[in-house]
């Protein structure tokens, strides 16, 4: 089965950075529960842009689609308050396998 994967662009201003580092472990914490992952990078030249992966096994199970408790809700919209999101932050992926063919 193929995995889905949204790569996001984020913009943190310094003064939100600890409440959003401290957000996104917490929504770490519900996808990891449900067999999601959610890695964070910091721009080697730019100490304010990150990019957020987050992975599921399914496009329905993904973070961009999957229902969701009170308390994800509450902490995704704190980190669309707390943030600037790039324009194409929810376009999803999925994996292309490049497993050897089967030989005949």
């Amino acid at each position: 089965m193929a995995k889905v994967l949204t790569a996001a662009r984020v913009r943190v201003p310094a003064t939100g950075e600890a409440e959003y580092l401290a957000t996104l472990r917490e929504l770490c914490q519900f996808a990891e529960a449900r067999g999601q992952r959610i890695w964070l990078f910091r721009n080697a030249t730019d100490p304010r842009l990150f990019i957020e992966f987050s992975e599921s096994a399914t496009e329905m199970s993904h973070r961009a689609h999957a229902s969701r408790l009170p308390e994800e809700i509450k902490l995704e919209k704190r980190l669309q308050n707390l943030v600037t999101y790039a324009p194409d932050a929810w376009e999803l992926w999925t994996e292309v396998k490049l497993a050897a063919p089967a030989e005949a």
